[in-house]
């Protein structure tokens, strides 16, 4: 038996969702396509229920989510977008599946550097690339530039240069460097790794425990989701080895990269998708952002969970992601031509 066409399972599940939820018809209801995952969103859903008395269908996407929406076509029921990373929005809007929208809420609590500046898209949570360090390494300050200084051979560990991650890292490396000089500076940390790049980010403090490196470059988030004791006991002994570095690039600001939401192009209730994403960024729900996941809110002035306020104050590079999403090629290509994962 041959399995359906990936083209006709997606308008299949879209004709499930459409009986199953009514296509969202009632002025009450909307339907939202993520990523993200699910023990992060229901919360947030169900707080902006109880607020507005908006039902919420969600369906949960691992991947795909810019390729079912591009399936479903004009007849997609899906309102709301919502992804992590600033690639995947960016691709949301270059295949024409987002609408800009105007809101005074959403301008008024989302930086401009992390919003689409059609108002495609808005940033609502942001994680930072960050350095740990073991704890009683003599350092409270670093720079992006330092990682590739010499000083540090033998001793650096780090992810798969071409995790979306990383290539966004070095993507902001090349706003504020050239070619040559980024080229240069992915090679001496590719001089500089402890052991080949690799595995995730709560592996950088699990080989700083083990004495295999002595910082790593990873985000923020996994260090409150480790010292929480969240991931058991092992892991909280990996988050409670290290200290969190806020780098910065030299005359700039800290790398982050983000959790976002647009408006489908063809989003039948376009009102109240509005209305979800103008919640997601108020005081409540960027409290929740904090508290479950760890993640820096983006709204100026929001409460952070304490084990996130430990790290110090995070000062946002002031680069708009649009622009650094520009050069993810670029980047991707200077971490073959090194060899970083070589």
């Amino acid at each position: 038996m041959t399995r359906p066409h990936s083209l006709t399972a997606a308008l299949l599940g879209s004709a499930m969702l459409m009986t199953t939820a009514g296509a969202a018809l009632a002025a009450d209801e909307l339907n939202l396509y993520t990523s993200r995952e699910p023990g992060l969103v229901e919360p947030l859903l169900k707080s902006f229920t109880e607020s507005t008395g908006i039902k919420v269908n969600t369906v949960f996407l691992k991947d795909g989510l810019a390729e079912r929406v591009e399936a479903e076509g004009d007849s997609s029921p899906a309102d709301v977008l919502m992804a992590v990373d600033v690639g995947n929005m960016a691709d949301l809007v270059d295949k024409g599946l987002t609408q800009p929208i105007e809101s005074d809420v959403l301008e008024a609590n989302v930086p401009e550097e992390l919003r689409d500046p059609d108002n495609n898209w808005f940033a609502l949570s942001t994680r930072a690339r960050v350095v740990y360090a073991a704890k009683d390494l003599d350092i409270d300050s670093i720079t992006y530039e330092d990682l590739a200084d010499p000083k540090w051979k033998g001793r650096l560990c780090i992810r798969s240069g071409q995790h979306p991650y990383n290539t966004g890292l070095f993507s902001a490396f090349l706003t504020h460097h050239d070619e040559a000089e980024t080229e240069a500076w992915l090679t001496g940390m590719r001089d500089n790794l402890a052991r080949k790049a690799g595995g995730g980010d709560r592996d950088g403090a699990k080989d700083i425990l083990g004495g295999i490196c002595d910082i790593a470059v990873a985000n923020s988030y996994y260090v409150g989701r480790m010292r929480s004791g969240d991931g058991g006991e092992e892991q909280k002994a990996w988050g409670d080895a290290i200290k969190v570095l806020l780098p910065t690039f030299e005359n700039g600001g800290t790398h982050v990269n983000i959790s976002g939401a647009a408006v489908a192009k063809h989003a039948p209730h376009k009102e109240e998708a509005v209305q979800l994403l103008e919640y997601l960024v108020s005081d409540e729900a960027q409290k929740i952002y904090a508290e479950a996941n760890y993640e820096h809110p983006v709204k100026p002035g929001a409460p952070l969970d304490p084990l996130v306020a430990d790290f110090g104050e995070l000062k946002v590079d002031s680069t708009p992601l649009t622009e650094i999403v520009k050069h993810r090629k670029q980047a991707s290509e200077l971490v073959d031509k090194v060899g970083f994962d070589n």
